[in-house]
């Protein structure tokens, strides 16, 4: 199973962006889908999941801010940010628990990646 992330970019604070995330491969099922974050420096942070049912978690630092969403259909994942500020420029990773086929158990999948830069 592949990854591949999009929708990165430089934004001024105050603006937004869309990430994306798009799984490809033997998949039978996508369980909890999460977008992590990491800045320079710094650990490595959960921004935001969601699972199979569409139920949400968030990052007190994200929340009324962001909003993370699925569409199973497609294998994928999205993350919408808004109101953007310096603090959330990092690199953005997604992650996901997926059942492949011929395999009888759950693995963690992420992604490469995508930068967001919020800078006036």
């Amino acid at each position: 199973v592949q990854l591949v992330e999009s929708g990165g970019g430089v934004v001024q604070p105050g603006g937004s962006l869309r990430l994306s995330c798009t799984a490809s491969g033997s998949i039978v099922s996508i369980f909890d889908m999460n977008w992590y974050r990491q800045a320079p420096g710094k650990q490595r942070e959960l921004v935001a999941t969601i699972t199979r049912g569409g139920d949400t978690n968030y990052a007190d630092s994200v929340k009324g801010r962001f909003t993370i969403s699925r569409d199973n259909a497609r294998n994928t994942v999205y993350l919408q940010m808004s109101s953007l500020k310096p603090d959330d420029t990092a690199d953005y990773y997604c992650n996901i628990q997926v059942l492949e086929r011929g395999s009888y158990y759950r693995s963690l999948v992420q992604g490469q990646g995508t930068q967001v830069t919020v800078s006036s």
